[in-house]
């Protein structure tokens, strides 16, 4: 496959992967053209241990957290932007509070927990990609996610 045909393929994917990641378009479109600058530059490197989308995803979700790291500053999920976290649903004032609250024990557990909640979550990946990530099995990759969520929900029962 030609360059040219994976950006056609896989940029809307990438860029609403990082929108939901990110919280901000902007953000969004310039990490996503970083992303595929990177994964050109290094084609060579890809060994098709995982699929070419989860490859793409990891080094968006790197360059995104690099993109925090020189800017100092953490995106926070605020209640406009919480349909871009579940898109098409009506979510009432009660399920904002409890998405936001979400997101905030979400940085708070540690890794591998955090990343594979967010691979799950936020780019909608099998638990084999996820676990060809790490290189780890699909098997691996379900129960840290089960356990990442156990993490969360614990830390909202102890808020109610």
């Amino acid at each position: 496959m030609q360059f040219d045909e994976i950006y056609i393929k896989y940029f809307k994917d990438v860029y609403l992967y990082l929108l939901k990641l990110s919280g901000n378009e902007s953000v969004a479109e310039d990490i996503t053209s970083e992303t595929f600058f990177k994964a050109m530059k290094n084609i060579d490197s890809y060994r098709g241990e995982c699929s070419l989308y989860a490859w793409l995803c990891q080094i968006a979700k790197n360059t995104y957290y690099t993109y925090l790291n020189k800017n100092k500053r953490i995106v926070d999920l605020d209640e406009s932007q919480i349909d871009e976290v579940v898109p098409g649903v009506d979510i009432s004032e009660e399920n904002k509070e409890e998405l936001l609250m979400i997101k905030k024990y979400l940085h708070q557990i540690p890794e591998p927990y955090k990343e594979v909640f967010m691979w799950r979550v936020f780019a909608d990946m099998k638990y084999d990609e996820i676990g060809r990530i790490f290189g780890k099995t699909a098997n691996w990759a379900c129960v840290t996610y089960h356990r990442a969520k156990k993490m969360i929900t614990d830390k909202l029962e102890e808020e109610k």
